[in-house]
């Protein structure tokens, strides 16, 4: 264990410390993916107390045909092959590490460059053989899967080259949108998330029906011809069955790494690259139409139909949560970035938010609207001018340069039957000194990399990738313009950044509500709201809106997160809310007691007041709640079953104060008046009658700091004052458990 060891630093690194152990009976195996500098599969056998491992660069075939290379690498602990997770970076083998495959095994033969095992795995099955290279390296061995003797076994998915016979079966549908991705800035925190690597090639369908192949880009063009070996692999390997399949199809740089301009140039000269197809998802097979289907089930579906697939056909492995980490490991081996998916989505062919991107670095397409030749050139291309499609025309974005003398003359030979004489952008860009500008049909689109964004709009550092004739032009738009900066819960935002307090943007209110939603909703769906509505921002008047847009003598309520971020656009800051629901207004259950105290009051009395409530209510047998009001005071909140009408209800409410009143009438008052509640504190129950409303729990208040009516728990107190808890504070205490788990179960 020494090499293992010295290779890591265990205060850095997850990793089980090197000790060698005692290995039992029953010999164990597993196969790790490797999101590392570059991808890999690391392949261990248990043996003499540690796991002998070899590094598979392709991963294992189950085609006796293939030989994979297997590097042999340090011997690692028994308790490897338990581990999953995130190596940091800096630290050796930096990346994420998730189990592929394991089982037990069978040592048929353990000698000095021959080894034969046979495996009983979860994907891995049967006999393997490990054979040594003569190559004068000692650590370069090849992994073989041996063909079966006796034929495989009915129960073993990946012992064969094409999947199981299957009546042969129309597709279900001729034509499907591609499932999109919506760009974001941070890896989602909620469980139920997949995550796979981002691959830099070309977007396709495959539709195999009949002993044919389609394989279908994002503008709907056939690229069969133009992809023969991953069409001919997909009709062999099919075997007359019919399925559509999506994927990506890339090729692999010097690197090893998927490269687009790399894809640009196989399509140019197919003979001198690598093609692969790797393949995320399965959307239809043997006539069933598995669109509906959770992805999860799609991913089981898809990885045992590629078992034992030739090349070029590649099964895109994912893992489970740990978005973070894999979105680091790509950083790291400077891949394009990772795509999240939501694990028990459906495949709708939209950009829904239930699959999302996280890219390494700035990068998209463009629509090119002309190029310039500057004045030290008689020929060629300088630099590309840019847009993209904004409220229906064409926006100019900026400039890209990065041409080689083969990408100029291709692009001066493609531009040549589509100039135009006027420009295709709304507002065209301004002609430098000694350039002259060919203005172009936007027919095209190109992949562009750039540094960042400028206030102005426009790209900076941008360098052209390569055309994208797979895109339709028509669909390219600023990416994470309005999906990241303006449009939230698919609401769009206009004017994000007006304050509507001091520090706190219409945007940042939205957001908020966004994060608080899912705790919020709860108390808030399906009750008549009265929200205060300050259209004139932070200096301006506000307003309580109780009655639907376009007038009329009805109430309105929200019913999820969409109606919630559509009151922030109609500039909604607090949110009220009715002690009954909709769907039966006449019967309250929610009772409210709001603890205002007298100017000067010390909030140590008015903690008192809250816990002599408290004390009464809790005589009487009812379940109560705390939470801050956002001001000077507490609210004390109590449901009910609704079995009371209003009048019964408001009644029972004056009732409790006026218990409070006659044991403590110096410390407390039930009257309204100001003159009434000279140094006490008036204990409002008038709320609890019937189109009176309450701050809703989560609502923030327009008041200074923005503070938030925050339920808290009763333990806190003596420690939370009314006004101590912000938006920021309140979006950190969603991690905590709720203190008002259970509010809204009957009791």
């Amino acid at each position: 264990m020494n090499e293992y060891n010295q290779k890591r630093n265990f205060t850095k690194t997850p990793e089980p410390s090197g000790k060698a152990a005692k290995s039992n009976k029953t010999l164990h195996f597993v196969v790790q993916h490797h999101f590392a500098s570059r991808e890999h599969y690391d392949f261990r056998l248990e043996r003499d107390g540690v796991l002998a491992s070899w590094a598979v660069p392709k991963g294992p075939s189950a085609n006796p045909a293939d030989k994979r290379l297997a590097v042999q690498v340090e011997d690692h602990p028994l308790a490897y092959r338990h581990f999953e997770g995130a190596i940091p970076a800096g630290q050796y083998g930096a990346g994420t590490v998730s189990i592929w495959d394991e089982g037990t095994y069978e040592a048929l033969e353990w000698k000095e460059g021959s080894i034969k095992v046979e495996l009983q795995g979860k994907r891995l099955h049967g006999r393997w053989a490990l054979v040594r290279m003569n190559d004068g390296k000692n650590k370069n061995w090849l992994l073989i899967k041996e063909r079966e003797r006796r034929g495989r076994p009915p129960d073993v998915p990946r012992q064969s080259q094409t999947p199981p016979a299957a009546p042969t079966a129309i597709l279900p549908f001729s034509s499907a949108d591609p499932q999109l991705a919506r760009l974001v800035k941070e890896v989602p925190q909620e469980p139920g998330w997949l995550y796979e690597l981002k691959y830099d090639g070309y977007r396709i369908l495959s539709f195999v029906e009949n002993g044919k192949a389609r394989l279908l880009t994002r503008s709907g063009s056939d690229y069969a011809h133009k992809f023969k070996p991953a069409a001919q692999a997909l009709i062999d390997f099919t075997g007359g069955r019919s399925m559509v399949l999506d994927g990506e199809m890339v090729v692999a740089d010097s690197t090893g790494r998927p490269n687009f301009q790399a894809l640009q140039n196989y399509i140019k000269s197919p003979s001198n690259r690598q093609l692969q197809y790797i393949v995320f998802d399965i959307l239809a097979l043997d006539g069933e139409d598995l669109r509906p289907l959770p992805l999860v089930r799609r991913k089981e579906i898809l990885v045992h139909l590629l078992a034992g697939a030739p090349e070029p056909l590649h099964y895109s492995v994912h893992i489970e949560g740990q978005g973070e980490a894999l979105l680091q490991a790509a950083r790291g081996a400077d891949l394009e970035g990772v795509v999240g998916k939501r694990a028990d989505s459906a495949y709708t062919g939209t950009r829904s938010g239930d699959w999302i991107k996280l890219k390494c670095g700035a990068r998209q397409e463009f629509v090119v609207g002309g190029y310039t030749l500057s004045a030290k050139r008689r020929s060629g291309v300088s630099s590309l001018l840019l847009g993209v499609y904004r409220d229906g025309a064409l926006a100019y974005c900026g400039r890209a340069g990065g041409f080689s003398q083969r990408d100029m003359d291709e692009l001066e030979a493609k531009f040549r039957p589509i100039t135009r004489k006027t420009p295709p952008f709304r507002e065209a860009p301004n002609l430098r000194a000694g350039e002259t500008i060919t203005w172009l049909k936007p027919q095209y689109a190109a992949e562009i990399a750039f540094a960042e964004w400028t206030r102005e709009g426009l790209l900076r550092q941008a360098k052209f990738k390569g055309l994208r004739e797979d895109k339709d032009v028509n669909e390219v738009v600023k990416e994470g313009g309005e999906d990241m900066d303006d449009l939230i819960e698919g609401i769009r935002i206009t004017h994000p950044d007006k304050l509507v307090a001091d520090g706190v943007t219409k945007k940042d209110l939205a957001l908020y509500y966004q994060k608080v939603a899912p705790r919020m909703l709860p108390h808030v769906e399906g009750r008549y709201l009265s929200a205060i509505r300050c259209p004139g921002g932070a200096e301006g008047e506000c307003f309580f809106k109780k009655h639907p847009e376009g007038g009329g003598e009805g109430y309105y309520c929200v019913s999820d997160i969409a109606g919630l971020i559509n009151e922030v656009q109609l500039n909604t800051v607090e949110f009220h809310v009715w002690g009954s629901r909709a769907e039966d207004p006449g019967r309250p259950d929610v009772m409210v007691f709001d603890l205002d105290p007298d100017e000067g009051m010390d909030l140590a009395a008015v903690r008192q007041g809250v816990r002599d409530l408290k004390k009464i209510l809790d005589g009487m047998g009812l379940r109560s709640y705390l939470k801050t009001s956002g001001g000077k005071g507490y609210h004390v909140v109590v449901p009910f079953e609704s079995a009371m009408d209003w009048d019964a209800f408001r009644d029972f409410a004056k009732g409790i104060v006026g218990i409070m009143t006659e044991k403590w009438p110096e410390r407390y008052t039930g009257n309204v008046r100001k003159a009434s509640r000279k140094g006490r504190i008036f204990v409002d129950w008038i709320r609890n009658t019937r189109g009176a409303t309450s701050a809703a729990p989560y609502c923030v208040r327009r008041r200074e700091g923005m503070p938030v009516s925050m339920p808290i728990a009763w333990g806190e107190l003596n420690k939370v004052a009314p006004n101590g808890i912000d938006m920021a504070e309140a979006v950190k205490r969603l991690k905590r458990k709720d203190p008002w788990e259970g509010f809204l179960q009957p009791s």
